[in-house]
C-alpha cells in the first residue's frame, strides 16, 4: 500500500507498507518500493509475509529515506547498460537498528548499529540485513559531490563509526535531516542538500587521506601494528578478524593478505598468542590461585574446555600437566 502526504512545507512524502498489501503480493511490492527509493536492485526477502515500511521525502535533489523490515538480502549484479538513462547516486546511511554486512567495490564491511556506510547504486552492490532493522539514507546525485569516481570508489562500504569525529558528526545530522524533511520548507531544501553534499565530500576527504596514509605504511609495520593490538585485546572473547579490521581501517580481505604472507590464519594467530600467554599464566606466581579455567578465562577463552582441547594440541599436554611438570620436586624446593 502507497499513500502520499503533503507537510505544511509543500514536501511530498512516500509512504510504501506491506501492512496491508496481500501476502502473496508482498515480496514483489517490496521489490518495487526499494526500487523507487534506491534505484533498481533484486531483494531477496525470507518469507511471503515479509513485514516492511518506506518512507520518502525530496530535499531538494535529495532524497531522504527510512526503511525499516523484517531482515533481507539486497543485490545488484550489473551496471546499468547504455541507454537505460538511470542517474548514478551516492547513497549515505545510517544503521539505527540491527546489523549488516556490505560490499561493493573489493571491499566488504561490518555495519553495527551506529554506523555510517556508502554505497553507489548504479555498482555491484551487496547488502545483507539478517535481522529486523532499521536505515536512515540520504540519496545524492553523483555530480554534487564533487569527486570523481575513483575517489567514490574508495569509501563505499567504509564503516564509519560513531566514536570517529565524523561519524559523531554525521551521525545526528542525518537523523535529523531524514525525520525533518518532509516539514522543511522549499527555500531551506536545496541548503540541506548543499550541506549533505559538503559533509559527505569531508567524509571522503578524511577516508581518501587516511588510506594515503595507509597505502605508504609498509605491510610488515602495518602487521605489527595488528599484532600488537591483539596482544592488548587477547581478553576480549569477541575478538575477530571483523573488529581487527575495523579497528585499523582496512578491509577483511587485505588483513588476511597480511598474515596470509606469514603463512597463518588470523584467527589462529589470535589462538596461538592467547594459548602462550595462558601457558606463560599458568607458571606465574600470582597466578597460582586461580583455577586452569580462570586462566583461561582471562585470556579470551570462553571454554575451558575448547581452551583444554587447543592446548593438549599444541604442547602435547594438558594445562594441568604442564603446570605440574614446572613445579620443582619437594628434594629440589629443600
Amino acid at each position: 500500500m502507497t499513500t502520499d502526504t503533503t507537510a505544511h512545507g509543500g514536501v511530498r512524502e512516500s509512504i510504501y507498507t506491506t501492512e496491508l498489501v496481500p501476502t502473496q503480493e508482498r515480496r514483489s511490492y517490496w521489490r518495487q518500493a526499494l526500487s523507487q527509493a534506491f534505484g533498481k536492485v533484486d531483494i531477496s526477502v525470507p518469507t511471503d509475509a515479509y513485514s516492511g515500511t518506506v518512507r520518502t521525502a525530496s530535499l531538494g535533489r535529495l532524497r531522504a529515506v527510512t526503511v525499516e523490515g523484517d531482515g533481507m538480502a539486497l543485490r545488484r549484479t550489473r551496471r546499468p547498460a547504455a541507454g537505460e538513462g538511470e542517474e548514478e547516486c551516492v547513497v549515505l546511511k545510517l544503521l539505527e537498528t540491527g546489523i549488516a554486512r556490505v560490499e561493493q567495490d573489493g571491499r566488504e564491511g561490518q555495519i553495527q548499529p551506529g554506523d555510517i556506510f556508502v554505497y553507489n547504486t548504479t555498482r555491484p552492490v551487496r547488502l545483507d540485513l539478517p535481522q529486523s532493522f532499521r536505515i536512515k539514507s540520504l540519496v545524492l546525485p553523483r555530480g554534487m559531490l564533487g569527486l570523481r569516481d575513483p575517489e567514490v570508489n574508495q569509501i563505499t562500504a567504509a564503516p564509519f563509526g560513531p566514536d570517529s569525529s565524523l561519524g559523531g558528526l554525521l551521525s545526528p545530522f542525518i537523523t535529523g535531516l531524514v525525520d525533518d524533511a518532509a516539514a522543511f520548507p522549499p527555500h531551506i531544501q536545496e541548503l540541506m542538500a548543499l550541506n549533505a553534499a559538503d559533509l559527505l565530500g569531508t567524509l571522503a576527504d578524511e577516508w581518501l587521506g587516511r588510506t594515503r596514509a595507509q597505502a605508504q605504511e609498509k605491510p610488515q609495520t602495518l602487521l605489527l601494528r595488528v599484532q600488537s593490538f591483539i596482544d592488548e585485546k587477547l581478553a576480549d572473547p569477541a575478538l575477530s578478524p571483523a573488529q581487527i579490521a575495523r579497528a585499523h581501517h582496512i578491509s577483511l580481505r587485505y588483513l588476511h593478505k597480511l598474515f596470509q604472507a606469514e603463512g597463518i590464519t588470523v584467527s589462529r594467530w589470535i589462538l596461538q598468542q592467547r594459548l602462550e600467554a595462558c601457558r606463560r599464566d599458568l607458571l606465574r606466581h600470582q597466578m597460582k590461585g586461580l583455577t586452569i579455567a580462570a586462566v583461561a578465562h582471562q585470556r579470551g577463552f570462553a571454554s575451558a574446555a575448547h581452551f583444554s582441547r587447543s592446548f593438549r594440541a599444541a604442547y602435547g599436554m594438558s594445562p594441568s600437566e604442564w603446570r605440574k611438570s614446572q613445579q620443582p620436586s619437594p628434594e629440589a624446593a629443600r
